[in-house]
């Protein structure tokens, strides 16, 4: 018991986006934090940068930024933020965004 406190979400190794979706549900619900991360051959396909924004997880696994699509990720995570900080949405977690949740 309490063995684990966060889940690393592969998109594409858990089945479904629901899947993905539910999840994270679950994983929010136990009081754990959720990072999702790209898989070893990954794409230019930024889309698990605007999942990590729609789940709110505040974490993303791509590694150095040092191929294009890794790139791609980091990218799209500024145009989202740009577009939620014209907004005045954008709220800077800082170290709270480690803390356990309740």
């Amino acid at each position: 018991k309490n063995a684990c406190n966060a889940l690393l979400l592969k998109v594409n190794q858990i089945g479904t986006v629901t899947e993905s979706v539910q999840a994270q549900a679950d994983a929010f619900a136990a009081g754990w934090h959720t990072m999702v991360s790209h898989r070893s051959g990954e794409t230019e396909d930024s889309f698990i940068a605007d999942l990590v924004v729609a789940l709110g997880t505040g974490q993303i696994k791509t590694g150095a930024p040092c191929r294009s699509e890794r790139n791609s990720k980091y990218n799209q995570l500024l145009r989202i933020a740009e577009d939620l900080r014209s907004r005045g949405e954008v709220k800077y977690a800082g170290a709270s965004a480690f803390e356990p949740r309740k």
